[in-house]
């Protein structure tokens, strides 16, 4: 059975923390390859400061060196709230002989409940919960055990070696002249100098 990684995020840029982990994961679980899913119109989300387009061309360049990896559109084309449930079950479709894992923060995790029926979701796909710098370790394990109960799921707590960059950081320092390199990919970099990204004042999300 083909094990497949579904990382999922706005991306808004993509960065080395966000590499780093998939790779990681890629490795510890014995995943075939991870796709890479920049959201369109999340529902938790206020806004992204970079339009999905450009979110996407970055997460593109940023995956490129990397034959395991690949950016799917499934959510940036579409004008509707992207919800993981409707993506996830249009992936099953595709790769009905797949086993999914969906990567992603534990901060986003704990907040499950409050996603688009959670149960269905817990039913199509393992949850790897990634341990982000500044979380306690004791407060994630105790209400991921508490959603597992709740919902019969099957969510995993990852803790790996985190890098402390942030895609906030990342906006801020473009928006004030500050160098970025070595955050994120150079291909990154250069598109984001080049298209002149995230150099308006913007509200924090």
């Amino acid at each position: 059975m083909k094990k497949i990684g579904i990382m999922g995020g706005t991306f808004d840029p993509v960065h080395m923390g966000h590499l780093f982990v998939a790779n990681e994961v890629l490795n510890i679980y014995g995943l075939d390859e991870i796709i890479f899913i920049p959201a369109g119109n999340p529902p938790h989300k206020r806004g992204t400061a970079a339009c999905s387009y450009d979110r996407y061309i970055m997460t593109q360049l940023a995956t490129l060196s990397n034959d395991r990896f690949t950016v799917s559109d499934i959510e940036i084309k579409k004008e509707e709230k992207s919800y993981t449930l409707k993506t996830m079950l249009e992936f099953k479709q595709k790769y009905p002989e797949a086993e999914f894992y969906f990567i992603t923060g534990t901060d986003a995790v704990i907040d499950l409940p409050s996603w688009h029926n959670p149960g269905e979701l817990l039913k199509i796909c393992r949850f790897i919960a990634v341990l982000r710098p500044g979380n306690s370790l004791e407060d994630a394990k105790t209400k991921i055990e508490e959603i597992n109960r709740i919902y019969n799921g099957h969510i995993e707590l990852y803790q790996a070696p985190m890098l402390q960059i942030s895609s906030t950081d990342i906006r801020s320092r473009f928006k004030n002249g500050m160098s970025a390199r070595y955050l994120l990919p150079e291909s990154v970099e250069q598109y984001i100098v080049k298209h002149r990204l995230y150099l308006e004042t913007e509200n924090e999300f």
